[in-house]
């Protein structure tokens, strides 16, 4: 499986350029050119920057110049400071992976699609030249099933576009279930040698997100620890998040999440990939601030062996608060 060189160790820039109040205040204070520095410091190679559509469009494509500008700072201070960066569009007009931001539509109307691609169409011909240290992520998780034949259609077009600016910049592409390991093998075949499929992992999600008020089901003082028995983790599981987000049911039931639990977790995704030539990169995974450190360590030691050992690439989610903030000295 080929390696997505330039971008194996990152972190998120979450909460700036998206999932944010979206003011001025917050581009110009929420990250600046001492982050990137201290990112670079900490020895990672790469940041991903997740930005919302409404930085650059209003919901009409009316363009705003102005938002242009902190791209560009990022760039800017990405090459000042030796790091690649991936551009992720976590928000377009018409969707959100968060049900709570009340976008719907994009995947029924051609005019949502449509301002998807032109939206791309700015950003590759403003960017595309950076392909030496950028990537492009067009969409950020999308959500259900029933999506896939359309979001194949949709990114092959918008893949195609961004081609005229940008015939060699690499470009993410996720699936349903929120950028899942199962929809690797229901994504369109590879573009071209310059496509990388993406996935999300916050498995076993009742560790990794307890205590979240976002999560349907969960009660607010729940926690947990890391190394509990699979059978533990399933009676949890069906209680606090409703449903069984991971399949326990293969497993030892007397055994503990390790090395092993991750690299049966992602060993689908390293087949497609394979299969394909295409390389794999994890543009979000975490551990919430809620849990225990030292599980938290435990967690992402397990998990970057794996990841390691198949030369994926990663961001961790993410670098300032968000509820998920990484420490310096978490790993």
């Amino acid at each position: 499986m080929r390696a997505f060189t330039g971008f194996l160790k990152g972190i998120n820039f979450g909460g700036w350029l998206s999932q944010c109040d979206h003011t001025k205040e917050r581009y110009d204070t929420f990250i600046t050119e001492k982050d990137f520095e201290e990112v670079k410091s900490r020895g990672y190679d790469h940041v991903r920057v997740p930005i919302d559509y409404e930085l650059l469009v209003d919901d009409e494509m009316n363009v705003k110049e102005g938002g242009f500008a902190y791209i560009d700072m990022a760039i800017e201070n990405c090459r000042k400071y030796g790091l690649n960066m991936v551009l992720d569009l976590h928000r377009t007009i018409g969707f959100s992976f968060d049900p709570g931001h009340n976008k719907t539509g994009f995947f029924e109307s051609e005019t949502y699609q449509e301002y998807f691609y032109r939206i791309w169409d700015m950003l590759s011909a403003r960017y595309g030249k950076n392909a030496d240290m950028l990537a492009f992520e067009m969409l950020n998780e999308v959500t259900k099933k029933e999506y896939s034949d359309s979001w194949n259609r949709i990114s092959t077009e918008c893949i195609k576009r961004i081609r005229v600016n940008a015939p060699d910049i690499r470009i993410l592409l996720g699936g349903y279930y929120n950028n899942s390991v199962e929809a690797l093998k229901d994504l369109a075949l590879p573009y071209d040698e310059n496509i990388v499929y993406n996935f999300h992992c916050y498995e076993p999600l009742l560790f990794t997100h307890q205590g979240a008020y976002w999560v349907a089901c969960m009660d607010t003082s729940f926690r947990c620890h890391y190394k509990m028995p699979f059978r533990t983790y399933e009676e949890l599981t069906q209680k606090q998040v409703g449903m069984a987000f991971t399949d326990f049911d293969n497993l030892d039931p007397n055994r503990c999440p390790d090395e092993a639990y991750f690299d049966r977790l992602i060993s689908e995704a390293v087949r497609v990939a394979e299969e394909r030539n295409v390389p794999l990169y994890c543009g979000e995974y975490g551990v919430i601030e809620l849990a225990d450190r030292d599980d938290a360590k435990e967690w992402f030691k397990d998990f970057h062996s794996v990841m390691d050992k198949y030369q994926i690439g990663r961001a961790v989610w993410t670098y300032k608060e968000m509820d998920f903030e990484v420490e310096k000295d978490l790993f």
